[in-house]
């Protein structure tokens, strides 16, 4: 019986080896070698202090900046640890809302973002992306016309012209990979660090 579960024994242990260990650290390698910023985290710093991630969107509420999508995600109500509460870009809870298209409670919070962002440009057609959330909650770019649609409210916040901040958007505006995947896109993060860079007239 022995020699029966002996082959069976050295295979679990050598495929476990290779797909176990060998391979992670090897694939773990190979990233960090061509890779190497993406493979940290995709990490942005300024003044040799990380300050965030090109991949996880961080909440941005004052008028002088740049605003993301809204953001699902939650965490546990401090109160009472069976509830939740809302957490935006809680990069430890990445998730959307799971309502559908006849919940009522997102049908109140679209139509409150929408109230709020066409007060904000009267007039003029608010981007759809920055009244819904993405599905992980943690969108980090938004696209070209929701960052222009918030052009006058940032310029007059910092006391800049408005075409320089909307340079700077145009600037930081990222294309459709290889010409046909994904979207135009803006990252919140990129453009925000950018936008403190520059000086009032």
């Amino acid at each position: 019986m022995l020699n029966t579960l002996r082959p069976a024994f050295v295979l679990l242990v050598a495929l476990g080896a290779i797909t176990g260990l060998a391979y992670p650290l090897a694939m773990t390698g190979l990233a960090g070698a061509l890779f190497p910023a993406e493979a940290a985290g995709s990490l942005i710093t300024r003044d040799g202090r990380v300050v965030g991630s090109g991949l996880i969107g961080q909440s941005f509420t004052a008028e002088r900046y740049f605003q993301g999508r809204p953001s699902a995600t939650s965490a546990a109500d401090p109160a009472d640890a069976a509830k939740t509460v809302p957490s935006p870009y809680n990069a430890a809870n990445s998730s959307g809302s799971n309502l559908g298209p006849t919940s009522a409670a997102l049908a109140e919070r679209v139509k409150a973002d929408f109230a709020a962002r066409q007060a904000e440009r009267p007039g003029r057609p608010v981007p759809v992306d920055l009244v819904t959330a993405s599905g992980s909650g943690l969108d980090p770019d938004i696209s070209p016309e929701s960052a222009l649609f918030q052009v006058p409210r940032v310029a007059r916040a910092r006391g800049l012209d408005e075409t320089r901040v909307r340079n700077l958007v145009e600037a930081g505006a990222k294309g459709r990979l290889l010409g046909f995947l994904g979207e135009p896109r803006v990252n919140v993060l990129a453009l925000n660090l950018a936008l403190d860079g520059l000086r009032p007239e």
